[in-house]
């Protein structure tokens, strides 16, 4: 499409305006990762209690608390597509304080819900809220570093955003043992109160009035119809939809898998933790193998693993009557939630790689649209659960294949990451 009038954002290698901070740089790494976590949070602190959540609201099937998980990422999609820009009309500071105070809302409805129905509004508006710590305290982080000191703060953040999916489960868990689950919404409503207040009190806005533009619907819809007619935008953006499809569908059902199927309990959190370690050191190990073989080489090598590993797990698990051992069902999880913690963030830089310049609202709606594809997706893997295995690993196996294939479609493109002799 021409790009003759106003861009739609900055360019990236345009230098963004500096506001000089005041918050000491350990301090502002902390406010921004702990912004950051609360996505991670509350998501995975929840799936302890989702059992619990569903006797009392008086689910009629067992399978639909998994929506509770669903809503969340629902909202969270369209959240992002609003909020990131809206953020560049309006300023950072008040977009990220109106997300928490729609954060807090939705847990102060989920915490006093007395149906299911209360109890998805609730976490609906919940993903609403929580798109604006996600989206804005990155474009935060943009308007004050680059370069180097940027990667620095991201890595920093990130390292922490990482360690939350470890202690998340546990924290849940340990509420449930000593309080009813109500106390885990009390505890958001908490946890986001106060990181509106240290907000609020220690973090000056970051984006000058002079560098804001006026939100358009036109802009949004610009930039949806370059990404869809972008073969390799588009294409990488369906591929980050269906790996979080079948990622989204494994937190769907995993209390239900490592609780009740397998019966470990109170034990669920321990599992957990160390499939997200498995998670959290390929995101590690990806940012060095990155610079030696690039993005695309990754993606493939690691999509093939992925589904090649589903596939023969599947037969594996179809002759176990859906049910095999535990220890082969978490080697097999290990390494496919390796694969994808390399996958997710490559696929969304080549997402990115055409969209330079528009590359704040383009983040935005690759973030929105990927997960719009998850959802229903998850929501197809969760309900199929059917008290084996099959139906998730089943998913991995279809989406992986299915990725594959889309990848071949959007074809590699100008990537040139130069590989040591």
């Amino acid at each position: 499409m021409p790009h003759s009038a106003e861009p739609l954002s900055r360019p990236l290698s345009e230098k963004p305006h500096k506001s000089h901070s005041k918050t000491p740089f350990i301090e502002y790494v902390a406010l921004m990762a702990s912004l950051m976590a609360l996505v991670a949070l509350s998501t995975d602190a929840m799936l302890p209690a989702l059992n619990n959540i569903g006797i009392e609201l008086k689910v009629m099937r067992e399978n639909d608390v998994q929506m509770i998980v669903s809503l969340l990422f629902l909202g969270m999609a369209i959240g992002q597509m609003f909020l990131g820009p809206l953020s560049d009309t309006i300023g950072r500071k008040p977009t990220l304080c109106g997300g928490l105070a729609l954060f807090i809302t939705g847990s102060v409805l989920s915490l006093i819900a007395d149906s299911f129905n209360v109890m998805l509004v609730g976490r609906f508006i919940q993903g609403l809220g929580v798109a604006g710590p996600r989206s804005v305290s990155v474009a935060m982080i943009r308007d004050q570093y680059e370069g180097r000191p940027m990667a620095r703060v991201m890595s920093l953040v990130m390292t922490v955003f990482i360690l939350v999916p470890v202690i998340a489960p546990a924290l849940g868990q340990g509420i449930l043992m000593v309080a009813h689950w109500r106390m885990i919404f009390a505890v958001f409503v908490l946890l986001a109160a106060a990181m509106f207040l240290w907000f609020v009190i220690r973090q000056p806005e970051t984006l000058a009035p002079n560098d804001r533009t006026a939100f358009s619907g036109s802009r949004l819809w610009d930039v949806i119809r370059e990404i869809c007619t972008n073969r390799i935008a588009f294409g990488y953006t369906m591929v980050a939809g269906l790996i979080s499809g079948a990622f989204l569908g494994f937190l769907s059902s995993a209390s239900q898998i490592f609780q009740q199927q397998y019966g470990l309990g109170d034990q669920f959190p321990i599992y957990f933790a160390i499939l997200a370690l498995a998670s959290g050191t390929a995101s590690f190990v990806n940012s060095g193998l990155v610079m030696r073989y690039g993005m695309h080489t990754l993606i493939n090598r690691a999509m093939r693993s992925l589904a090649v590993s589903s596939i023969a797990f599947l037969a594996f698990a179809y002759s176990q009557s859906g049910t095999p051992a535990l220890w082969t069902t978490m080697a097999y999880f290990l390494v496919a939630f390796f694969a994808v913690g390399i996958l997710f963030g490559n696929l969304n830089a080549l997402a990115m790689e055409p969209l330079g310049h528009v590359a704040g609202v383009g983040s935005a709606i690759v973030g929105s649209l990927s997960t719009l594809v998850a959802v229903p997706l998850s929501m197809v893997i969760g309900l199929s659960y059917d008290g084996t295995v099959l139906p998730l690993v089943g998913g991995y196996a279809i989406l992986s294949a299915c990725s594959l294939v889309i990848i071949r479609w959007a074809g590699d493109n100008s990537e040139t990451i130069a590989c040591p002799d």
